[in-house]
């Protein structure tokens, strides 16, 4: 007898860059940054994070859709997605040839490498995992495409900033389990959250070539 084959992984791991006031970057820049100047190291660190993953289409969310400054930050041939909804990107990432994909916030520029893989490593075994974001929301969301009808529902009123937005996925789902949550993270979303920043951690260079000679203590 002939064993069916394995359907062919083919993950994409892309940034959401939300461009709204108040938005990443904007609460978080120190004194004498320019917010949309940190908000973009925020962007091209998190983007380095999964352009430099193995195996992983890296790409960008965009909402507003016309965010140039944000474009021009990725490598050539970088998929570019303009969808205002999580449901919408994970749609269009499959649109695209993705088989799973992970969803991550603009501003984790120090997020470990190693919690991405976790997270695709938990779609083995369930639909969806989530990485909570420390003080609330999300900072990952990782999910098998097509999305079930569950998740793509709920996922039209939950974002990533939303507080309780992996509860709320777990009580859309039809049984418990269907969202593990993978390792937390912190995310820079206000000036306190800099303190998180590790200057021994390599990797978010942009990020730091703008905090050089501040103090990051909370």
């Amino acid at each position: 007898m002939t064993e069916a084959p394995v359907p062919r992984r083919n993950p994409y791991v892309a940034v959401l860059a939300t461009r709204r006031d108040g938005g990443a970057g904007d609460a978080a820049a120190p004194p004498g940054v320019d917010p949309d100047e940190f908000r973009l190291a925020l962007l091209e660190d998190t983007y380095e994070i999964a352009a430099g993953l193995d195996l992983v289409t890296p790409a960008l969310v965009l909402d507003p859709p016309d965010q140039p400054d944000a474009e021009a930050i990725t490598w050539p041939g970088t998929p570019i997605v303009r969808e205002p909804t999580l449901t919408g990107a994970f749609t269009a990432l499959h649109a695209l040839g993705a088989t799973e994909a992970v969803l991550l916030a603009a501003d984790a520029p120090d997020l470990p490498g190693l919690h991405i893989g976790k997270l695709l490593r938990a779609l083995g075994h369930a639909p969806a995992a989530a990485g909570r974001a420390d003080g609330g929301g999300l900072v990952a969301l990782a999910a098998r495409l097509p999305l079930p009808d569950w998740l793509a529902g709920a996922l039209r009123e939950v974002g990533l900033d939303t507080p309780d937005a992996l509860a709320r996925l777990r009580a859309a789902a039809p049984r418990p389990g269907l969202v593990p949550q993978g390792p937390a993270w912190h995310r820079l979303r206000t000036r306190d959250d800099l303190g998180y920043l590790d200057p021994g951690l390599e990797g978010w260079e942009n990020t730091r070539a703008l905090l050089e000679g501040r103090p990051l203590s909370r």
